[in-house]
């Protein structure tokens, strides 16, 4: 079974900034598109952002100007820069794999808790 370990979650003050970490396996990392996806107490999971092995990059419109997605190839890391934290940014955050293309979920992590407030 593929595993992608996430990392970097935390307690951060509205304004502040976090980076979170998601490791894969180097077969996947190397030709699956990287997102991160995130689940709110009582949403549904959404798209953050994500980005392709030739580092082609999405984001929700709820995190533009706010949120950078990249990766380091040498390390099958994708990265989630986030910064400008909101109180409503407060979810566990997934990292996924999947092919261009691919309908099916994928890969997932187990998530790492993100959680903004005062």
């Amino acid at each position: 079974q593929v595993q992608l370990v996430e990392s970097g979650g935390g307690l951060v003050q509205p304004g502040g900034s976090l980076r979170l970490s998601c490791v894969a396996p180097g077969n996947i990392f190397s030709m699956y598109v990287m997102g991160w996806y995130r689940q709110g107490p009582g949403k549904q999971r959404e798209l953050v952002a994500a980005i392709t092995s030739g580092g082609f990059t999405d984001y929700a419109d709820f995190v533009k100007g706010r949120f950078t997605i990249s990766r380091d190839n040498a390390k099958n890391t994708v990265y989630l820069q986030m910064n400008s934290l909101k109180p409503e940014d407060t979810a566990v955050y997934y990292c996924n794999a999947k092919r261009i293309l691919q309908t099916t979920p994928g890969y997932w992590g187990q998530g790492t808790q993100v959680t903004v407030s005062s």
